[in-house]
């Protein structure tokens, strides 16, 4: 069963969904690259499917996003946007993440403090949205066939 968490509480979720507008040191394509990575870890088909496309959207190639599961072994990566995907997969997986520390400082060693801030409220964010479309059973739309 769905529910249409977005209408019933247009409010709060319009709230959430402005916190995009202001990480403004993240580029779209790292940023939906980022989204859709947590959305792979956490499982959430309507995030996969719509940060797929925002990735293409933003310039990122179709190789890269089937490999994006792979980033560590496909070499298509470049060193910062590797450095941030490591920090996503340790945000999203903070509970059981035991060097968080050392994260931070590889990641501070390719981004400013405040692209580190911005990149953790992007990973923060998608995590909390995920939980949201997933809760309420959000899928994607069927596109062409």
């Amino acid at each position: 069963m769905a529910i249409d968490y977005a209408t019933i509480n247009e409010r709060a979720c319009n709230l959430l969904l402005s916190v995009k507008k202001h990480v403004p040191s993240i580029d779209d394509k790292l940023k939906a690259l980022i989204e859709l990575r947590v959305s792979q870890i956490n499982g959430c088909a309507y995030c996969v499917d719509l940060h797929s496309n925002q990735s293409r959207e933003a310039g990122a190639l179709q190789q890269s996003l089937d490999c994006l599961p792979v980033w560590r072994e496909c070499g298509l990566f470049s060193v910062g946007e590797m450095s941030a995907l490591q920090w996503a997969e340790a945000v999203t997986h903070i509970s059981t993440e035991t060097e968080i520390e050392l994260k931070l400082n590889h990641l501070l060693e390719h981004f400013t403090e405040t692209e580190v801030v911005d990149l953790t409220v992007i990973v923060a964010l998608m995590n909390c949205m995920n939980r949201l479309a997933i809760s309420f059973g959000d899928k994607p739309v069927v596109r062409g066939r």
